[in-house]
């Protein structure tokens, strides 16, 4: 993500963002609200005397605009983020128009600023120069790709040998096919790690059909064993921290870890808080150590204090949801020297919070 302009008093003003990589278009997804103003070149059909006649005929035209948000659409397989409102400047003010933010387009956005949001900026700047991760699964017959993103793993490809059909030609014709998905896979990025991964012998064999067949990817992948192989090897892999060996400081990893170490406290009935209403007890003992909670949690969350402009009110877990000011929770956590962590809803980790409540707090001490 690149910051081409910032100009901010007391966290209300405009930054405009370029969005460099599919991760950037998922941090916007979570940075920019319903209410914000969002500006950026667009096209829009604009119509002149003789279009009225014929309103096919219109053509569409670059224009610049700014639109009052009222819904987004994160489009990850076409590399876009459609952002819809009411334009507020331009042409055609008070009408609906949808603009696209695609990679390497600007977009500015004009709100006040959460510091969750701030911090989702920097960290997106910060991780543009980190060498990019491809985890391959391999075993006899099928192998499975995935691109570590910040949101999770994405699934690239998979290939699959045809069962039944043994013997070394077939092995031959196997590991071909998967070292070209592979190599479409990393291709332009002479920075991309690759991590093996698998049980038993076969991905050994694979490095070394990498070796003799195209060393230059080889050069750049190491092995690592797990116990699975597709979505559950990937997991596994970011469990044993092969992500973060390459990579420094790996989102997803952190994710999982944090995950882990709350299903274990759960499991034993230990210093652990899940659902809302256990989550606010435990903040009023000044027990929280570190809050987790879902992007798309956190965003109900704000959106339904937008609309209700009320804080949190106790009762029923559901009517605390919707009346519970997650700013005001955050910001207490950080007063009482806590950490906040906001899990990606794209990725396992987070998937398993949501099933808990979309909320969950690490204690400093149990509460009964």
């Amino acid at each position: 993500m690149k910051i081409r302009q910032q100009k901010l008093k007391r966290r209300e003003g405009t930054i405009e963002l370029v969005p460099e990589t599919l991760d950037d278009l998922w941090h916007l997804k979570y940075i920019i609200e319903n209410r914000d103003l969002v500006s950026a070149f667009t096209k829009r059909r604009v119509e002149g005397a003789t279009d009225k006649i014929r309103p096919e005929a219109a053509e569409k035209k670059s224009v610049h605009l700014t639109i009052e948000v009222s819904g987004m659409e994160f489009h990850r397989f076409s590399n876009r983020l459609r952002v819809r409102g009411i334009i507020r400047s331009g042409v055609d003010t008070g009408e609906y128009h949808t603009i696209n933010v695609e990679l390497g387009s600007m977009v500015g956005i004009t709100k006040h600023w959460k510091p969750d949001q701030l911090e989702r900026i920097e960290d997106a700047k910060a991780t543009s120069d980190r060498p990019r991760v491809t985890i391959i699964t391999v075993e006899s017959g099928e192998v499975e790709i995935g691109r570590v993103r910040q949101f999770g793993v994405d699934r690239v490809s998979q290939v699959t040998k045809p069962s039944g059909k043994q013997g070394g030609d077939f092995t031959h014709e196997f590991f071909s096919s998967a070292a070209d998905a592979l190599s479409k896979s990393v291709a332009g990025g002479e920075d991309h790690s690759i991590i093996i991964a698998g049980p038993g012998f076969i991905k050994e064999d694979f490095m070394e059909y990498l070796r003799s067949s195209n060393p230059d990817i080889a050069a750049r992948a190491v092995l690592e064993d797990t116990v699975a192989t597709g979505m559950p090897g990937f997991i596994e892999v970011l469990r044993r921290g092969a992500v973060d060996r390459i990579v420094q400081e790996s989102r997803i990893g952190r994710e999982t870890e944090m995950m882990d170490a709350l299903m274990r406290e759960i499991a034993t009935d230990g210093k652990c808080a899940y659902g809302t209403s256990e989550v606010m007890a435990a903040l009023e003992l000044g027990a929280i150590e570190t809050l987790l909670i879902v992007d798309e949690t956190l965003r109900n969350f704000r959106e339904a204090g937008a609309g209700s402009g009320s804080g949190y009110g106790g009762g029923e877990e559901s009517g605390a949801k919707s009346s519970i000011d997650a700013d005001d929770l955050m910001r207490r956590v950080e007063q009482m020297q806590g950490r906040v962590v906001v899990l990606s809803s794209e990725f396992e980790p987070g998937n398993r919070l949501d099933a808990l409540g979309g909320m969950a707090a690490l204690l400093r001490f149990k509460i009964e």
